[in-house]
């Protein structure tokens, strides 16, 4: 180096770029010392957090998620791990066991994701509600798989930072339930139900309930929206009749009943899936109500339960295949600025 050249101390605590020909993966990046520092906690609880490898309150945990976040801290695996391609991909299934199986939905994903990626193992993994179990996060971080698709209504807002800064490239089939910086695909779910909503509309009915979907998920949320917004456009909005399911059959009977008991006048529903739709006909006729000459029905998704209903159920098509295509091709470049939202269609079938 010339005599004249200067050198600019570094900063404490700073992540510096690397020098004129030094190689990125050469240079060192942000260590546990420095995430710990930045939250003001110690090596030792960062590692916890980081790790679930203990419980820590969470007001430190989210300090030492957002210093990770920030610092964009990459957890480092073991060499062999770190350059082996697995050649898998985890796909975690937020659901009940014997529900995601009987589910003809998350089997579609599968099968488009195995589409694209024919060459790709997919390692399902079921997990309940609430905080991820350390047991599954290590697992995911420890260089077993080379991307995670999390699927369903996922109750931990912080695992995909856990993710993230372990390095896993991670994509959510479905818009994330909380605000965050997450690559996601999804189907338009609000101007899918809208369109519905503007059918039956068309159609000369004039009470139009819904049996919507679990508040607290995307989809439920935004097919509801869509639904409001349509009775909006028809400046109707004061006529809504809401009740809600868990998108599955059983739920959608009973809401049924429960619409028809409130607001005997109705003569129309949109039901946020068609599991729940299907639920809904049965509960029609237990009642003696007619499809569609007293009672219109439409569903959400076309899985095969609409066209085998009776009568056919009119539905919105989801392109389920292409969702989970798309998600794998995702985690490729799992940047949030690339979400992908694909669109929705209706099937015109007898019910309606």
């Amino acid at each position: 180096m010339p005599a004249s050249a200067s050198v600019p101390a570094p900063v404490p605590g700073a992540v510096h770029a690397p020098a004129s020909g030094e190689s990125a993966e050469s240079a060192p990046g942000p260590t546990l010392a420095q995430v710990a520092a930045r939250a003001g906690v110690s090596s030792a609880t960062a590692s916890r957090v980081l790790n679930r490898s203990a419980p820590v309150s969470a007001e430190i945990a989210a300090r030492v998620e957002c210093a990770a976040r920030e610092l964009r801290y990459v957890r480092r695996r073991a060499p062999a791990a770190a350059a082996r391609d697995t050649g898998a991909i985890a796909v975690v299934a937020f659901a009940d066991v014997l529900r995601f199986h009987a589910d003809p939905f998350p089997v579609r994903l599968l099968a488009g994701a195995q589409r694209f990626a024919p060459d790709r193992e997919l390692v399902v993994l079921t997990a309940g509600p609430g905080p991820a179990r350390p047991s599954l996060v290590r697992y995911l971080c420890g260089g077993h798989v080379d991307g995670v698709l999390l699927v369903g209504r996922w109750g931990d807002p912080a695992l995909p930072g856990l993710l993230q800064a372990a390095g896993v490239p991670v994509v959510s089939l479905g818009r994330p339930p909380q605000p965050q910086r997450l690559a996601h695909v999804d189907a338009d779910n609000l101007s899918g139900a809208r369109a519905a909503v503007h059918l039956l509309h068309r159609a000369g009915r004039r009470r139009i309930a819904t049996i919507a979907g679990p508040p607290d998920t995307a989809a439920g949320a935004d097919r509801l929206a869509g639904y409001r917004r349509a009775l909006a456009d028809h400046a109707d909005p004061t006529r809504c009749a809401v009740a809600y399911g868990d998108f599955g059959s059983r739920s959608g009977e009973h809401a049924m009943l429960k619409l028809l008991g409130q607001h005997p006048d109705v003569d129309a529903v949109f039901a946020a899936s068609d599991a729940m739709a299907v639920g809904a006909l049965r509960a029609l006729r237990r009642l003696g109500r007619r499809v569609p000459e007293d009672v219109a029905v439409i569903g959400f998704d076309d899985s095969p339960a609409a066209a085998t209903a009776r009568p056919g159920l009119t539905t919105v098509r989801q392109p389920v295949e292409d969702l989970g295509a798309r998600a794998v091709e995702l985690l490729r470049d799992p940047s949030p600025s690339r979400s992908v939202v694909l669109p929705t269609h209706l099937v015109v079938r007898e019910s309606c």
